[in-house]
């Protein structure tokens, strides 16, 4: 399933540029929080200024295809915990491509953050410094937490970089969560920075009241979102609900339109 600003049908959408390749972005898919990726797809698409295809990483299709393997861990609390790393293969190695959990929402265009891609860099993330105090989040599953911990969860990737070429299927399905999480294909200085806002940690990163440098740009709901019961009353849980009213409005309206 490929989805490109919105519309299932098309492969690309433009934005009305015929000429522009759309920036690819890969978003991690489990089938117990499809409405959360409908609403990640939702906010991406609607604030997007430039063309973008979003691609959900879907488990079950990757094994049919042959690249997805290994067996599930105790401690793997999504579908994607580790076919994320696979978003190199799936971008034949070429160009610049995004990963993202699907518990984010995006409010800001993500043309601006595609401004901060550094063609030196293997790979871009926020660099958080985090240290989950919870021991459960979203619908009971383990918190973890080890270096690097919420880097991995949003990530631009140089796919092109021969560094990346090291994230073949083979790897991807035999290397240990140390090794992928923590990016140790990769030397430190291949690594870029991309400022908090864009993988803002709710519960954990704070606004600075009259600092717009502190406003979030992309809200990352890594504890557990509004489509948990638990965590209906999480900070930002009605920018979240607003947007999912919104995305179920519009999809009601496409069936309507469709019958």
């Amino acid at each position: 399933m490929t989805i490109s600003n919105g519309d299932v049908k098309s492969d690309t959408c433009n934005n009305g540029s015929s000429e522009k390749k759309p920036f690819r972005i890969f978003v991690g898919y489990d089938p117990r929080e499809d409405l959360a990726y409908q609403v990640c797809r939702h906010s991406i698409t609607k604030r997007s200024s430039i063309p973008v295809e979003i691609i959900p990483i879907v488990q079950s299709d990757l094994r049919k295809k042959g690249l997805y393997w290994r067996e599930r861990g105790q401690l793997e609390s999504t579908e994607f915990s580790f076919s994320r790393f696979l978003t190199p293969h799936l971008s034949d190695y070429q160009g610049w491509a995004m990963f993202v959990d699907c518990d984010f929402l995006y409010l800001a265009d993500i043309k601006e953050l595609t401004d901060l891609i550094d063609d030196k860099y293997a790979i871009m993330c926020v660099q958080h410094d985090y240290t989950p105090k919870e021991t459960t989040k979203m619908d009971g599953a383990v918190q973890t937490a080890y270096p690097r911990k919420n880097w991995s969860s949003m990530v631009l990737y140089n796919c092109g970089h021969p560094k990346n070429k090291t994230l073949s299927p083979e790897i991807v399905n035999t290397q240990t969560g140390a090794f992928l999480h923590r990016f140790q294909w990769l030397e430190d200085e291949e690594i870029g920075s991309i400022p908090f806002v864009w993988n803002f940690l709710e519960g954990h990163n704070r606004v600075v009241e009259k600092d717009p440098t502190t406003q979030p740009k992309a809200v990352h709901y890594t504890r557990g979102g509004p489509w948990f019961d638990a965590w209906k009353d999480c900070e930002f849980a009605d920018l979240w609900l607003n947007e999912m009213e919104e995305y179920n409005k519009e999809s009601k309206k496409e069936a309507d339109n469709a019958k």
